[in-house]
């Protein structure tokens, strides 16, 4: 009884704070839930008793948010509306569902793979820990090194994209600085 009422609060509230990352314009909002979903997300660990995946899931993915979270706070600059270029919808949409099913492929093939085999059986009497570590360490070593590349790759390209914006900060400067420094970029855009 006790499962299923922190089972529904749990997922009541991890839905509510995803849902408010999602839908929120500010980017203080946006990280502080997706923070806490985070951290909600963990609850549902606990009471599967996976304590170890649990305190990973605070430590690692939290820490990341927050990461993010200071880096959104540094590097953007939110008291400005956002004004989206969209491209070609067709390429978005065709790129998206490929990289999609590439990593559905790439995640699914050491699942799928009956030739997968641990080198070091399962110790009876191992902790959540030992067990974790050796699972993730021989079936499904490729998923978590791709995941470590994906990570490298976004975090390359945030500092990138960051870094192309750091000539001038925008906090400083009064309005009219503002509109003549976005006159100068339409200007350069027009010709």
């Amino acid at each position: 009884m006790f499962e299923a009422v922190a089972f529904y609060l749990f997922a009541f509230l991890t839905i509510t704070m995803f849902y408010i990352t999602v839908t929120t314009a500010q980017a203080l909002y946006a990280l502080s839930a997706l923070a806490a979903g985070m951290i909600f997300i963990s609850a549902f660990f606990f009471i599967l008793g996976a304590d170890f995946l649990g305190a990973v899931q605070i430590i690692v993915y939290t820490g990341a948010v927050m990461a993010l979270y200071a880096f959104g706070m540094m590097f953007f600059d939110t008291t400005r509306e956002v004004k989206e270029k969209n491209g070609n919808k067709y390429i978005v949409v065709g790129l998206s569902v490929l990289a999609a099913v590439m990593i559905v492929a790439i995640f699914s093939a050491p699942i799928i793979s009956t030739n997968m085999q641990a080198f070091y059986p399962m110790i009876e009497g191992a902790g959540n820990t030992q067990m974790v570590g050796m699972v993730l360490f021989t079936k499904y070593l490729v998923p978590f090194e791709v995941a470590a590349i994906m990570l490298l790759v976004a975090m390359v390209a945030g500092i990138v994209l960051a870094g192309k914006k750091m000539d001038l900060s925008l906090t400083l400067l009064n309005a009219e600085e503002i509109q003549e420094i976005e006159d100068e970029k339409n200007k350069k855009v027009l010709s």
